[in-house]
């Protein structure tokens, strides 16, 4: 079905499937404009979504804005005809009829296109005068980069001991204020022998590119065992074989994926050493993309030591993040996992202060469902958070990179059962029905990515496409946009997820889940079988910040992120700004695969994601 509106002319497929909620090798939306690059040159050396390949290769093969008289913002698409959320959907002509081909050749001479092959952002935003955000340094993603870290001088440990009791931290970003990245996290860091004295790991992901990996890794630990947790099949699964054939060192577990659409979205390592052993659970992808001007979330355990042999206990926390770590893994129900299964047992995790939220494939009925997914958040938040007096006034914050079908209106799962979830608080009973507690969804708009460090390829890391968006554009009233002057990263796309309870006045939090699991019910589960059943397609991993885990009674917000032991140690470091800004009448959420060609970005390019 071709459609025209004001960012050029798309073809739209079938399927109803958000991104994150299909299979990574289907086929994306295509584009009739004119001069889009093609060709194996541009396509990214690892498996990923169709979202991030057309990123790919619009960094390889900028569309360049070349209309001087064009207007200077993204100018709003045109509005449906009908339905109460008609100020906030997306232009979808109510024709199904494909245009006649004079049609079509009227529209692409009026859309000017500039394919400049081979040209770096760099180099053509240096080109471009008078543009307002200044340029970020970026470089083809097969160029070789600096040895990032934290930053010289810097005592990591004395960072990771005294400056964070919550162990949250961010990723670093190229491009912003050094201040800004004074206690964030490269990968290399998490690496860094600084860290221990590293024997094996295990990497858990969706995305992987291998060579970049081991870079990643210092030279003496780059031959130590290394596990890839995975969830590609056929192609994809030949393609990264292929990509870890030449590093002995590597083996591989594939995560089973029984339920159609469903992926293994978890990212973790594992990372055992002659001094113990170290879990981390993050947001980013393994690659370099992901490590470079988003932003992104880590929780990095403490160092666990062995368990001394003849002492008493299991060596647990009194949030059984040991036992629910090793719960989750059984759940793969992979040989390659026995080992790490054992060496967690002989770990002692006691010093964990958060719990473990996951997500596994299947189907689960009775107590089972409280172990997985939305449930399993309930079922925490009615065990160990405090009741609130006057709850209902108290807000939920989520905030998310994707977006999956939610259904034709917000009964179907958002404000039902999920919210249901969210709203727990206590073991008060509170009447079954829907909650009167204010909803924040924090979701980049279009001027948000048009005006990022990445500019619009910073949209493939946000792959919400519009098949989904136009069968629900009543969840746009609920959409916030991002900012995040308090980190610093108010240019740095989010790729990271949080949810969160505030009060009113957004100064305190009830609690606080920093996860892989984006807005759907492919990540979170979905009831079946009159409620009776929770459905779940993909791997999740996250962690809940509890007050009462750390001897609290609330986190304070911390009013600004790296402000270190300038604010009370009770203080919770959110990453954005609060309270989150409600979309304008002319703000429309980020869609990754129609094109935007009104405004360049901040490289001086439209985007053309075919």
């Amino acid at each position: 079905m071709s459609q025209e509106g004001d960012y050029g002319k798309w073809t739209i497929s079938s399927s109803d499937e958000s991104e994150d909620e299909k299979p990574k090798l289907d086929k994306p939306s295509t584009f009739s404009l004119p001069h889009a690059g093609q060709g194996a040159a541009n396509e990214p050396r690892y498996t990923c979504s169709e979202a991030r390949k057309a990123a790919h290769r619009r960094k390889r093969s900028p569309v360049k804005f070349s209309n001087a008289d064009s207007v200077s913002e993204v100018s709003p698409p045109k509005r449906q005809r009908s339905g109460s959320q008609e100020d906030l959907g997306w232009c979808l002509s109510s024709s199904d009829d494909e245009l006649q081909p004079e049609t079509r050749q009227k529209q692409a001479k009026n859309i000017v296109v500039k394919e400049e092959r081979g040209i770096s952002s760099k180099d053509s935003a240096a080109q471009r005068p008078g543009n307002p955000t200044p340029p970020a340094h970026h470089r083809l993603e097969d160029e070789e980069e600096e040895y990032e870290t934290s930053g010289e001088g810097q005592d990591i440990w004395d960072m990771l001991d005294k400056g964070n009791p919550f162990r949250f931290y961010l990723t670093r970003v190229s491009g912003i204020e050094p201040k800004d990245n004074s206690g964030a996290l490269h990968i290399k860091d998490i690496l860094s022998p600084l860290f221990g004295t590293l024997l094996s790991s295990a990497q858990f992901n969706y995305c992987f590119d291998v060579d970049w990996l081991i870079k990643q890794y210092p030279p003496q630990f780059r031959k130590k065992p290394i596990l890839l947790v995975h969830g590609d099949k056929r192609e994809a699964k030949a393609h990264l074989h292929a990509q870890a054939k030449p590093y002995e060192n590597i083996s591989l577990c594939q995560a089973k994926l029984d339920i159609a659409f469903g992926t293994h979205h978890t990212k973790m390592m594992l990372l055992l050493y002659e001094e113990g052993l170290r879990v981390v659970i993050h947001t980013s992808n393994l690659i370099r993309a992901d490590w470079h001007q988003k932003t992104q979330g880590i929780w990095l355990s403490p160092l666990y030591p062995r368990v001394v042999h003849g002492t008493h206990g299991s060596g647990d926390s009194t949030t059984h993040f040991k036992a629910d770590l090793i719960s989750y893994l059984m759940a793969y129900n992979a040989p390659s996992l026995k080992e790490w299964i054992d060496v967690i047992h002989e770990h002692d995790l006691s010093e964990t202060n958060v719990y473990l939220i996951g997500s596994t494939p299947g189907r689960f009925q009775g107590s089972e469902k409280d172990n997985w997914g939305h449930f399993r958040l309930r079922k925490l938040l009615k065990e160990h958070a405090s009741s609130i007096p006057k709850g209902e006034s108290w807000p939920i914050v989520g905030q998310f990179s994707s977006i999956g079908s939610m259904g034709a209106d917000e009964s179907k799962w958002l404000c039902s059962e999920f919210k249901e979830s969210l709203v727990t608080q206590g073991k008060e009973s509170r009447t079954p029905g829907k909650s009167a507690a204010p909803l924040h969804l924090i979701y980049p708009s279009v001027e948000n990515v048009r005006t990022s460090l990445e500019g619009y390829p910073a949209g493939g890391s946000l792959p919400y496409s519009i098949q989904t968006a136009e069968k629900q554009n009543w969840l746009h009233s609920y959409f916030h946009k991002w900012s995040a002057e308090t980190s610093g990263r108010s240019n740095a796309m989010p790729h990271i997820k949080t949810y969160m309870r505030l009060s009113p006045d957004f100064s305190q939090i009830a609690w606080f889940l920093v996860t892989s699991a984006n807005l759907s019910k492919a990540a979170w589960g979905a009831l079946e079988k009159n409620g009776a059943q929770l459905m779940i397609r993909s791997y999740e991993l996250g962690v809940l910040f509890l007050p009462s885990a750390f001897g609290l009674d609330g986190f304070r917000v911390k009013q600004k992120f790296f402000s270190g032991s300038k604010e009370p140690t009770s203080s919770f470091p959110v990453p954005y700004d609060l309270p989150p800004e409600l979309y304008g009448s002319k703000d429309r959420p980020w869609i990754w695969n129609i094109p935007y060609t009104k405004a360049p970005d901040t490289h001086g390019n439209m985007w053309v994601p075919s």
